[in-house]
């Protein structure tokens, strides 16, 4: 386990230890959401980045020294972490980019980024002996929990849904056996559900910026991404932001390489929203403090980003601001028509959510946040069977043709293909 030196408020740097406070800032309430930081001097001194670069193991655990689990702890046994980086040229000549590299965080165990919070946060509820733990969620981290959670015979995991969630995302919780709720009611209106049954009953809640230990497993993307690119950072990220959870791990994960000195530099991140869930890019635009953003209706086909109020949003804002990185926002329009372009330019099939990334690299690069000499990586944060209805819906219909190879000839050859 790293050496942990604190949990620091980002709201007003209080300081507690780790097992002082199970979630957000007493002082601060949820505004206030925790850093959990290491002894870096500590670290440097004991861990050698070579050693781990000639590690075998494919998982997000080769981090465990970087990580505030003890090396002895169980952990999931699911291979979570450690994902391809696909380089993309086709992409780089799309947009006119020297290089674009995609991470393809769909690869995981149950098909998104998320499997990495889950991980880390199950780790913790095993060390600490709750059995029950639950999340609320719009699809991703609920099936995340879901799913590593029935790896581990010995907790229960119980999940409140939005009802109006897509239906492939429930059918994979009950699939795992999970306890589903389905609310009657927003992602919010879920999240403050599982919030108060947690407290009340003492089950150990996941739900994301609340507990520090989601942005923790997060953080491993960044690790995996400076490792996979030979211990080099790229001049850009580009992450889709819905409660502002992944966009913060990622920050937290190059901050915590350049404290060790591994990485020479942070690279600037730019954050994605939907134009219908915007209260982020609108708050960065208007020059706002996380305080001063409230709670607001959302409409977007993106459900995984998605959030009336974000939860993680001083994180969030303090990532992209600190890394000298933006917010832009993308019509729901424009997350449509990026899945098949995405698809077709990389090979990587997208959910909408991770789909807008894509759409919001293009938003980037022609007002010129991203110029043509610099190399991006752009963060899949989830896998396109999750919704394959939006997905359907992006896309034209095939070509009939009667069973005849004539028939075969005049469809390629009126489509210019022979």
């Amino acid at each position: 386990m790293a050496d942990i030196k604190e949990l620091r408020c980002v709201i007003g740097g209080c300081a507690y230890a780790i097992d002082e406070v199970a979630y957000t800032c007493p002082r601060h309430g949820e505004l206030g959401t925790l850093d959990i930081l290491y002894d870096y001097e500590a670290l440097r001194a004991s861990l050698d980045r070579d050693a781990l670069t000639a590690d075998c193991s494919s998982d997000c655990w080769r981090y465990r020294a970087l990580l505030p689990i003890s090396s002895a702890s169980r952990v999931p046994p699911l291979a979570v972490g450690w994902t391809p980086l696909y380089e993309a040229p086709q992409i780089a000549s799309a947009f006119g980019l020297d290089r674009v590299w995609v991470k393809d965080d769909g690869a995981n165990p149950t098909g998104s980024l998320k499997d990495r919070a889950s991980a880390l946060v199950l780790a913790r509820a095993l060390e600490a002996g709750i059995n029950v733990v639950s999340t609320a969620s719009t699809g991703n981290a609920a099936a995340a929990l879901a799913g590593l959670g029935a790896s581990l015979p010995e907790i229960e995991t119980i999940i409140f849904v939005p009802a109006a969630a897509p239906a492939a995302k429930v059918a994979q919780l009950l699939v795992y056996g999970a306890r589903v709720l389905l609310v009657d009611g927003s992602y919010d209106d879920a999240f403050e559900l599982c919030l108060a049954i947690c407290e009340e009953q003492g089950w150990y809640s996941r739900n994301t910026g609340v507990n520090p230990f989601t942005t923790e497993g997060k953080k491993t993307v960044a690790l995996e991404i400076a490792e996979q690119l030979r211990w080099n950072a790229p001049d850009v990220v580009v992450a889709s932001v819905g409660d502002g959870s992944i966009i913060s791990g990622v920050h937290k994960g190059f901050c915590d390489l350049t404290r060790l000195g591994w990485i020479e530099r942070m690279p600037r991140l730019i954050g994605v929203q939907a134009e219908g869930s915007a209260a982020l890019a609108d708050a960065f635009a208007a020059g706002l403090e996380p305080g001063a953003i409230g709670r607001r209706p959302v409409a977007t086909i993106a459900d995984s980003i998605a959030s009336e109020l974000p939860r993680d949003r001083a994180k969030a804002l303090r990532a992209v601001r600190s890394s000298g990185g933006a917010f832009v926002k993308v019509s729901d329009a424009a997350i449509s028509a990026a899945i098949p372009r995405f698809a077709q330019l990389s090979g990587v099939f997208a959910e909408p959510a991770a789909a807008a990334a894509f759409a919001g690299l293009e938003r980037a690069v022609h007002s010129k946040l991203i110029q043509a000499d610099e190399s991006v990586c752009l963060l899949s944060t989830g896998n396109g069977l999750k919704d394959i209805a939006r997905a359907r819906q992006s896309v034209s219909g095939g070509i009939p043709v009667a069973p005849d190879i004539a028939a075969v000839r005049r469809a390629l050859g009126s489509a210019g293909l022979i």
